[in-house]
């Protein structure tokens, strides 16, 4: 290990893998510096079990970035893609069974034994979101505006995001702004009448946040969960061979192809600053290691408040960093099954439960779930997603076991009567139940259990209340409020430190592209 690099990256998480790469790539010295002993933090992978081989967090890449796939060649180091026939098994409480299909022939029928009026409007929805969710992509593949010392320079590549907004047409440009806004409640009742449709569309707008689908803004939401693959509607995803650890692999390679160092297992303790500018990295072990740029994967709170120290920062920026909402509220629960569940009116076969399993039979539902959280309650009636990824790579656990990778919505980082050290078994033993109701034997299924509530994600991964996202993204902690105003593009008011985690812009989800605009930000402050 040299003394010195160009650039140290604090965190290994996949947005610092993909801006180390980025920067390696042209031709800076580069260090990752991660204090877990794995790569890929929520995007990783973890032995909870012997001979399992469990997703840490996100299941799948549906969101991340085709551009930084080819941009890295990820695909020459090892990324490859498994496919999944179905998008979204939604079983029903009164034993029925909605399946969207990534094979679009197959639909109509699904949702006609629902609503065949919703049958009917679902491609014209399909076609709205995809245009509507491009535009959302093409903007967080940019790097926010500085609206205080414009440069039009700087404003030329927005000039495409302006043009592909324009291709809208003057009508869905216009729907588009009233949509952001709005609750994803609103918006699906605007388009369909079955409350299970609605549900299996709806759901995903509650990702990563307390706020419920009757919560203004969860339409934005519900876009942008769909700027990544297409997948029938449901949010995008696309599962990856081995697991999503298996792209943190491919990102580590490319890295290290280029020539950075990534080191595993070496906490850093404090960023270094001096009159204003950062000099360096202190690492557990006592050792100090120099750079002029020091970029952080970890949460904006963590890293100006927990590594740089409050006295290097000015009073609005502090007020700023203080007051950004977190509020984490999906908790995890890892399943070591015997066998693959039989759900309550299922097609035969496993083909149905090769992408996700949704137990939320309707988006009201799902608010009074919501309202539970909110009030610092257990959800009496949580939304469940699961996902079973030995069947995609059935290597993951031994011969004839499965695993369930199970969100569970919702569940608040901090309880109002209780504590989650109390809470935990509950809570398991709630989900269980639930699971074993609509599919009658699942608790005979179930060898061994590991759940995670946001405290826990707090203390094992080092995300400020749990939250997946380093910070509710809201419409008021977005693009040039992300992660506070004056931040926007990725730099500081601390001269050579940088942000690139997910509490940057465009926000959280496995996308990559907070650690590409930021890199592309360093590359172009910093030339030569």
């Amino acid at each position: 290990m040299s003394a010195h690099y160009d650039v140290i990256l604090v965190g290994g998480g996949h947005n610092g893998l993909v801006a180390a790469a980025t920067l390696a790539k042209a031709g800076r010295k580069v260090l990752v510096l991660e204090a877990r002993s794995t790569l890929g933090g929520l995007a990783g992978a973890e032995e909870l079990f012997p001979g399992f081989l469990a997703p840490s967090g996100h299941a799948d890449a549906g969101l991340f970035s085709p551009r930084v796939i080819q941009e890295l060649k990820l695909e020459q180091h090892g990324l490859a893609f498994a496919p999944a026939a179905a998008a979204v098994f939604a079983p029903q409480p009164d034993g029925r069974t909605l399946t969207l299909w990534h094979d679009p022939a197959r639909n109509p029928a699904e949702i006609a034994r629902f609503s065949e009026k919703d049958a009917a409007r679902y491609p014209e929805y399909l076609r709205v979101v995809s245009r509507q969710a491009a535009v959302l992509a093409a903007i967080a593949h940019e790097t926010p505006p500085d609206i205080i010392h414009p440069n039009p320079a700087k404003l030329l590549p927005w000039a495409g995001v302006a043009l592909k907004a324009r291709r809208l047409g003057g009508a869905e440009m216009m729907d588009l702004l009233r949509v952001l806004p709005m609750t994803a409640q609103e918006w699906l009742n605007e388009w369909f009448e079955s409350p299970a449709l609605q549900a299996a569309l709806g759901a995903p707008a509650v990702t990563g946040g307390l706020l419920g689908p009757q919560s203004s803004g969860s339409a934005f939401m519900l876009l942008y969960q769909q700027m990544g693959a297409p997948n029938a509607g449901y949010r995008s995803a696309r599962f990856v061979r081995g697991g999503v650890a298996a792209l943190m692999a491919a990102l580590a390679r490319a890295a290290e192809a280029h020539g950075a160092e990534i080191l595993t297992d070496t906490p850093v303790t404090r960023i270094r600053v001096e009159n204003g500018r950062a000099t360096g990295v202190e690492l557990a072990d006592g050792d100090f290691l120099t750079a002029p740029v020091i970029v952080s994967n970890l949460d904006p709170r963590r890293t100006l408040f927990g590594l740089v120290g409050p006295q290097h920062l000015g009073p609005r920026v502090m007020r700023r960093t203080r007051a950004i909402r977190f509020q984490g509220s999906t908790a995890r629960l890892t399943l070591a099954l015997s066998g693959l569940p039989v759900f309550k009116g299922a097609p035969d076969g496993h083909e149905h439960l090769s992408g996700y399993t949704l137990l939320c039979p309707s988006l009201e539902d799902l608010e009074r779930a919501y309202d539970d959280a909110k009030y610092g309650r257990i959800s009496a009636q949580p939304a469940l997603e699961l996902h079973f990824p030995t069947l995609q790579d059935p290597a993951l656990a031994p011969s004839g076991m499965h695993l369930a990778s199970i969100n569970i919505r919702f569940a608040p980082y901090a309880l109002k009567t209780s504590t989650w050290a109390k809470e935990g078994k509950r809570l398991t033993d709630l989900v269980i139940k639930t699971l074993d109701a609509y599919a009658p034997g699942f608790k005979a299924l179930v060898k061994h259990s590991h759940l995670r509530t946001p405290a826990d994600l707090e203390r094992d991964f080092g995300v400020t209340e749990g939250s997946e996202m380093h910070g509710q993204m809201g419409l008021d902690q977005l693009l040039i409020g992300r992660p506070i105003a004056g931040y926007a593009q990725y730099a500081t008011e601390i001269e050579g430190l940088y942000l690139c985690g997910a509490g940057t812009h465009p926000g959280g989800g496995l996308t990559g592209l907070p650690g590409r605009n930021a890199a592309r930000a360093i590359l172009k402050a910093r030339r030569g």
